[in-house]
């Protein structure tokens, strides 16, 4: 028997919603398996893969689901509350990610290595630049009369589009330090598996979320 339009609307809702929850528990679950991992203070080096799996795993994860009307842990708070949370936490994930490049440039200086020499390392400094961008661009909707002569609407599909390409940015520089010797060396088999699936989870809800936020904002509009 074929489901009614309102009995698939609330399945597709209650999916969306239990695949949010999962998003927020899987980023902040890996961020405290790496930490656990790397066991910050240790050494110099253990703080750069804390301070970028909290900048790009939890940190932008809550950041880009704030929009979220499922997924959202303030959705019962206004749209302009909501986006000064959006950007507290943008930043916050800047400074991180800022912190986390600069620990390991230091680190390789005093063993002497070169620097970008790996994929993982051109990814997280590529993506960290974006950021940098993306949380400047952010200034333009915070601040629309900086920018008078466009349209605010299109500064927002731009905006939510680049930071999008951004948080995959991100992910794809996490999926590349976990194939690094020191991730390697600590975490094999199954485990490996399961820890690589983290970020691929979570760009998936976003990505989905992301676009359909957009969508459902455009479709409450007058």
């Amino acid at each position: 028997m074929a489901l009614s339009v309102e009995t698939e609307s609330h399945i597709y809702r209650a999916l969306r919603t239990a695949s949010g929850a999962a998003a927020h528990l899987v980023a902040l679950g890996f961020t405290i398996f790496v930490a656990v991992l790397a066991r910050p203070g240790s050494s110099l080096f253990s703080w750069h893969p804390v301070l970028m799996s909290l900048a790009f795993s939890f940190l932008m994860t809550e950041a880009l689901l704030m929009f979220s009307p499922e997924s959202s842990l303030l959705r019962s708070l206004s749209r302009k509350v909501r986006a000064r949370c959006h950007w507290v936490l943008q930043l916050l994930a800047l400074l991180c990610a800022l912190l986390g490049l600069g620990l390991v440039i230091l680190h390789k200086e005093q063993l002497g290595k070169a620097h970008l020499a790996t994929r993982h390392g051109q990814a997280g400094l590529l993506a960290v630049l974006w950021a940098g961008l993306q949380c400047s661009g952010g200034l333009g909707l915070l601040y629309p009369k900086l920018l008078p002569r466009w349209p605010l609407a299109k500064l927002k599909l731009y905006h939510a589009t680049s930071g999008l390409v951004g948080y995959l940015l991100g992910s794809a520089s996490l999926l590349l330090g976990m194939c690094s010797l020191w991730f390697t060396a600590t975490v094999t088999g199954g485990a490996w598996y399961l820890a690589a699936l983290c970020p691929v989870l979570t760009s998936l809800v976003i990505m989905n979320q992301v676009s359909n936020a957009y969508l459902y904002r455009k479709r409450i509009q007058p």
